[in-house]
């Protein structure tokens, strides 16, 4: 595949001039293996880590089907959905569709809760061939009568595991349930745990099957260590590490939405610029955050997992789990936001006592042992604490991507309220997941000594 271009893929000629104008000459694996059998009609199970060209997989060959068979959209009556998590995924997808199809005369829209309704009803009245959406805004405006899908051709789920993850899987078979059972239905996942099976068997038919290989889990170009710290000392010794001019664009993964604040916040005392992400901060919120990082007015980006997939900002030089995750899945999906396109970047993972049982889950996913630095236990030290977990408070979707809370814990953000507003999951609580202890400054300066630096990526 490695001499393989887009135009032995079976694009049409106004796509491969919108591709090369944009500079995208060669295809990623998934793209030169899913494309063609798009093409061919076929049902396709995707699997593939994310920033591998998912997106691209799917937009090119949808967008050309779509544009060789034009039908009357007025009045809701959409031709193609594509379900996403979050609202930060509907909207890069939503931008990648723009520059792909700056030709074809393809209409698009993202719908997706934290913003006003009213922009999103008025888009979908006049007419529109695709809708990108968070599965809780769709059936708002489906159940309304705001969207018809009696013309739906196409179905694709982006990051479909997340959104199990997130509890979306009863509102992913309602909006299934309402589609025509002839049409072509897309689903790609970063894993593939027994729920995808299932799922994937539910809604497409007879699939092809592409499967990138795992080694790729883990990419060897990025560094990856772990430094055991106390919890009360981790603000501290991100402070110091941060002095590291090496460190030049940094995302900062914390498990809650309390605990992104409290670091954003220490952050902006110490003299560092950093934003916060997460799900509580409405959508203006969020994308002004986003644009400050990606501009370089912020330097370090704060975020909960909810910012995990989705992102797209490259040359992130290093990636820091202040907070272990508590799904190890999540840790690949988390450094992956560095060494991207063939780049490097160092991945940095603070583990205090309590969160060893996380870190033996992650190296078993990556078949890893992560080198360590810092307070390193002892490996009887390590054997007794290997099933003590902290309070997992794992997150209930509530509304990542607005729309239908649930019940769950802080983790879902904005879900919904009333209709058309964000607010917390229903029946869950806005504060933080898991258990922390209060964090105390004390030690930190005096622990960060003992750590190797940071290594400046290329």
């Amino acid at each position: 595949m490695t001499n393989t271009t887009f135009s032995d893929l079976g694009l049409t000629g106004q796509l491969l001039s919108t591709l090369e104008a944009a500079r995208f000459h060669v295809p990623t694996p998934i793209q030169a293996k899913t494309i063609p059998l798009i093409l061919s009609g076929k049902d396709v199970l995707g699997i593939a880590q994310t920033g591998t060209g998912k997106t691209g997989a799917f937009a090119l060959p949808l967008l050309q089907q779509l544009a060789e068979n034009r039908v009357s959209t007025k009045n809701g009556r959409i031709r193609a959905l594509i379900l996403a998590p979050t609202r930060e995924l509907a909207v890069q997808i939503e931008a990648a569709l723009r520059i792909f199809g700056r030709q074809m005369r393809l209409y698009q829209v993202a719908v997706y809760g934290g913003v006003g309704r009213r922009p999103q009803i008025e888009q979908l009245r006049r007419g529109v061939d695709i809708v990108i959406a968070t599965p809780g805004r769709f059936l708002d405006l489906y159940d309304e009568g705001h969207i018809d899908m009696s013309n739906l051709s196409h179905l694709v789920l982006d990051e479909a595991d997340r959104m199990l993850d997130m509890g979306f899987i009863n509102d992913i078979r309602r909006i299934v349930s309402g589609m025509p059972k002839e049409r072509r239905s897309l689903l790609f996942s970063a894993t593939m745990p027994k729920t995808i099976d299932r799922l994937a068997a539910e809604i497409l038919n007879q699939p092809a099957r592409v499967e990138m290989p795992r080694e790729s889990v883990a990419p060897a170009a990025i560094e990856q260590r772990v430094i055991h710290v106390p919890t009360p000392e981790k603000r501290e010794l991100l402070t110091t590490l941060l002095r590291d001019p090496g460190m030049s664009r940094v995302i900062v993964f914390t498990r809650t939405k309390h605990m992104a604040n409290r670091v954003q916040e220490h952050l902006s005392k110490a003299g560092t610029q950093a934003e916060a992400l997460h799900g509580n901060k409405s959508q203006a919120a969020r994308q002004q955050a986003l644009k400050r990082f990606r501009s370089g007015n912020a330097r370090v980006l704060v975020a909960t997992d909810v910012a995990a997939r989705g992102i797209d900002v490259t040359a992130i030089s290093h990636v820091i789990n202040f907070d272990l995750p508590n799904e190890p899945e999540s840790y690949v999906h988390r450094i992956g936001r560095t060494a991207r396109a063939g780049g490097s970047g160092v991945a940095l993972s603070f583990c205090g006592r309590d969160e060893i049982a996380y870190l033996r889950d992650i190296e078993r996913l990556i078949g890893l042992s992560l080198p360590a630095e810092g307070d390193v236990p002892s490996a009887q030290e390590m054997a007794s604490m290997k099933h003590v977990k902290p309070g997992r408070g794992r997150r209930g979707p509530g509304g990542h991507g607005g729309g239908r809370g649930r019940n769950g814990s802080s983790q879902g953000g904005p879900g919904r309220g009333a209709p058309g507003r964000s607010g917390a999951g229903r029946n869950g609580p806005s504060g933080q997941e898991g258990g922390h202890r209060s964090e105390s400054r004390k030690g930190g300066q005096a622990n960060a000594g003992r750590f190797r630096g940071t290594k400046r990526a290329a």
